[in-house]
């Protein structure tokens, strides 16, 4: 007489596990790659630095030929473009209708977003390293000699990364406080500038110093940061960084998702 099999358990299938943040990640990354706009901004992103590398090797005059300006300039068209990726990361959730599909997958909506931050940490990682990258080979090309033109400290490479992920961070935040796409690039590009604008006036002059974002962070990328200078960059990141993330956590974490 045969006996019946039972179905496993779901609970020893694993089926209420979790999934892992890593994957979550991984996910997200791909995300970032597979659309057309994602795809077309990434590539245009790896030609205007391709670009930006050889106009150097054009325009540098002799003395300049050194490694941290070949990176500095490398850098600038991912500290412009991925943003926006970034923005479209969140924002598409929401204008593709694939926020139901997402959370009924994974209900820690909060987890969600931690996965799109360090998905857009990991991207900018490594644009960074393909700017250094091209920045190495350009020099190279160039005919750079002499140890001096070839050193970069430690401190400012990391300043340089830290200058291509920061951007990254905000256009997250922005795209996950506002959930649309058009508003959110327009508001990232509008509020810095225009707050720039702002502090020229000499009345604000003082809180510019310390909330102006492209102020704080402009030494960055030409020298080792003191500790008053670390401190003004904070503050202007919890401005511009960390307040919109906790405001986009809180607003995603409460959305209507249909």
């Amino acid at each position: 007489m045969s006996t019946a099999a039972l179905p496993t358990p779901a609970a020893e299938r694993g089926a209420d596990t979790r999934t892992g943040l890593g994957r979550l990640t991984l996910v997200e990354l791909r995300k970032m790659t597979d659309t057309r706009a994602g795809f077309w901004l990434l590539l245009s992103t790896a030609a205007l630095t391709v670009g930006a590398a050889v106009m150097a090797c054009l325009v540098f005059p002799h003395e300049e030929r050194i490694l941290l300006s070949f990176l500095v300039l490398a850098v600038q068209p991912a500290s412009i473009l991925m943003p926006i990726v970034g923005i479209l990361l969140v924002s598409s959730e929401w204008s593709q209708r694939t926020a139901m599909i997402t959370f009924t997958l994974v209900p820690d909506r909060s987890r969600v977003l931690v996965a799109k931050l360090l998905a857009g940490l990991v991207l900018a990682g490594i644009a960074f390293l393909l700017c250094l990258l091209v920045a190495l080979l350009a020099m190279a090309v160039a005919g750079v000699d002499g140890d001096a033109a070839w050193s970069l400290e430690t401190g400012l490479i990391g300043q340089v990364a830290i200058s291509v992920a920061v951007p990254m961070l905000v256009g997250i935040g922005f795209g996950a406080v506002l959930l649309a796409s058009a508003p959110a690039i327009v508001l990232y590009f509008v509020l810095p500038t225009a707050w720039t604008g702002l502090g020229a006036i000499s009345a604000l002059e003082g809180a510019a110093s310390w909330l102006d974002m492209s102020r704080t962070m402009a030494p960055m990328l030409d020298e080792t940061l003191s500790a008053a200078q670390w401190a003004r960059v904070a503050t202007s990141l919890a401005l511009w960084m960390v307040l919109p993330i906790a405001l986009g956590l809180w607003r995603i974490a409460r959305s209507d998702v249909r």
